[in-house]
């Protein structure tokens, strides 16, 4: 019980402190978004989440060779992530949009920011998984770097509303937390909590940094202690996941489904 308060107790230091040394620096006004409410919010809560929730993964790791893992994982997906945040919204990026877009625009010979954030994050995940596959002697790699590689998406897809991403890694994260090892995720989630509340309240958006630190590292928490078959059901049911986001809108089905809708305006600010 003390690893997990101490990893998580880590993670969201870390977050706090990194989020507030972001924003005081001169260039933070570079990082300010317009959210889809029309409110200022700033990028700088990617990199401070993506600092906190590694550092509390790492210290909570049960071997050297898992808190590797999380030590590549959660920087590669947060700073490749980053990168997209940043460059994704210039007018030559935005006409590419979800994994087919991205693929047309490379087959056009344009290399979109988006490719190159999934091209690092699964790399990310192989090297990850390879760590955890010489640790635990379970599971398989390309299975694990896809669990990995497809929670970060996830929770990419996910984080179009304020807090959203985080309640939803709660969630998913939650039974990990529990066991060998859940001193892991329990840093992960830690980082998560910490900024929630400014995340509810329209103070800052996670970003592809921060949403796909936070997924990545979920994923090694859940691959450090599976097996094969449940890599394989995993990595289905993300697989079927991101392939019905490409025909079906997930904000549009929360808010036509009552108690997700209820679930996921919970703490948010009201609308202006």
């Amino acid at each position: 019980m003390a690893s997990r308060v101490t990893s998580s107790g880590l993670g969201a230091l870390t977050a706090r402190a990194a989020l507030a040394w972001i924003r005081s620096d001169q260039r933070a006004a570079r990082l300010e978004r317009t959210n889809f409410h029309g409110r200022t919010v700033t990028l700088a809560a990617g990199p401070a989440l993506t600092a906190g929730a590694t550092l509390g993964a790492a210290l909570g790791a049960p071997t050297a060779r898992t808190a590797a893992a999380a030590l590549i994982a959660g920087p590669a997906s947060g700073a490749v992530g980053f990168y997209d945040d940043l460059v994704g919204n210039r007018p030559e990026q935005k006409t590419a949009k979800g994994f087919r877009g991205h693929l047309a625009a490379l087959l056009e010979g344009r290399v979109t920011s988006g490719l190159v954030k999934i091209a690092g994050v699964g790399a990310a995940g192989l090297a990850a998984a390879a760590l955890l596959k010489k640790d635990t002697g379970r599971g398989s790699v390309l299975l694990g770097a896809g669990v990995i590689a497809g929670t970060a998406n996830l929770l990419n897809l996910l984080d179009l509303r304020p807090g959203r991403a985080i309640k939803a890694a709660t969630v998913l994260g939650t039974p990990l937390v529990a066991g060998r090892g859940g001193a892991l995720t329990a840093g992960t989630l830690g980082a998560g909590a910490a900024l929630l509340p400014a995340d509810l309240g329209e103070q800052i958006m996670l970003g592809d940094a921060g949403a796909n630190a936070l997924g990545a590292l979920l994923g090694v928490g859940f691959v450090a202690r599976t097996g094969v078959t449940g890599q394989a059901i995993a990595l289905g049911v993300l697989g079927a996941l991101t392939a019905a986001s490409e025909k079906v809108s997930f904000t549009k089905v929360i808010q036509d489904t009552p108690w997700l809708r209820k679930a996921d305006e919970l703490g948010r600010r009201p609308n202006p």
